[in-house]
């Protein structure tokens, strides 16, 4: 397999999701080995470029932001990633004239139509992923997650949010072969109609509507029109934001992703235990893989066994 960019620049205009901020962002095709590189385009007296990578998370309040040493920084950048990963993009260039990737429709589907009307080249050099050769294992309270050698990459995972609109959501899915397109990229981001003020105090959500959120009244009933894109949708948006983070690994990763109750923090968390074992972890060539049978976490045994949802069916 051979690294890939896109074919040519496309660009798009939207909100910062937290900020309110109108932001362009363009993607432009960028040389193999240069990864995925955001450059704030309003920023001229620093150095404003941030590389997409785990050491570079400055904070994963109800976001994953990056930054560099002069303490530039680009914000939501989750969503962005996930797209790029799901469209087997190795290398681009993100310009941005604001703080934050705009959320769009809060979910990584715009970000797939751009990517897919760029178009994608193969360039001459081969592909790179991060090969898990030991299990690693994070937990925060009531939260896990984990990492272990897979031919492959997949996630498991499960949510459990008090509200019944969501309860306990919880799946397995193979991400090979298309399928965060089919069965992930859709999912929008989520939020409480009871939280909504006490996040504008903290100058959180500016940007946040019904256009880009779904958002759960207090009664416990989707607010949006149309309601929900899938009957799961809370779960796959979760998976989204976790393949995102995931890719800030600065490659695919061959290896199986569970999660608990997981959030941004621990999945960065995760990477940076992982990369702290030299034994954990190597560089390969990326081969194609076929769909495969992901090992399961001791705690994660009922998710795999009696929620399994195989996104290449």
């Amino acid at each position: 397999m051979q690294q890939q960019t896109l074919k040519n620049a496309i660009s798009c205009t939207g909100v910062g999701l937290h900020s309110g901020v109108k932001v362009q962002m363009v993607l432009r095709p960028a040389d193999a080995d240069t990864g995925v590189v955001f450059l704030r385009t309003d920023i001229l007296d620093r150095d404003a470029r941030v590389p997409a990578r785990w050491d570079h998370v400055t904070d994963t309040t109800l976001c994953t932001t990056i930054g560099n040493d002069d303490e530039v920084k680009v914000a939501t950048i989750e969503h962005l990633l996930a797209a790029l990963a799901g469209c087997g993009i190795d290398n681009v260039l993100v310009e941005l004239n604001g703080p934050e990737v705009p959320v769009m429709d809060g979910s990584a589907a715009p970000f797939v139509f751009l990517i897919d009307c760029a178009g994608v080249v193969a360039q001459d050099a081969p592909r790179r992923a991060i090969r898990v050769l030991r299990e690693i294992e994070l937990s925060d309270g009531e939260a896990r997650v984990a990492v272990m050698p897979s031919a492959g990459f997949s996630v498991s995972l499960e949510i459990n949010f008090e509200s019944p609109a969501i309860a306990r959501q919880a799946g397995f899915f193979d991400l090979h072969n298309g399928g965060f397109k089919r069965e992930i990229c859709r999912a929008r981001t989520f939020g409480f109609e009871r939280d909504v003020d006490k996040l504008l105090e903290l100058g959180l959500a500016r940007g946040g509507s019904l256009d880009n959120v779904v958002v759960i009244s207090d009664d416990h009933q989707v607010m949006n029109e149309g309601g929900l894109r899938y009957g799961d949708e809370f779960l796959r948006h979760k998976v989204l934001d976790t393949v995102g983070d995931l890719f800030l690994a600065g490659g695919p990763l061959l290896g199986h992703f569970a999660g608990l109750r997981s959030g941004h923090r621990l999945n960065n968390c995760l990477l940076r235990k992982l990369f702290a074992d030299p034994q954990a972890w190597e560089i390969t060539e990326a081969v194609a893989q076929p769909t495969h049978v992901a090992p399961v976490a001791a705690w994660q045994q009922g998710v795999v066994a009696g929620d399994r949802l195989a996104a290449t069916a």
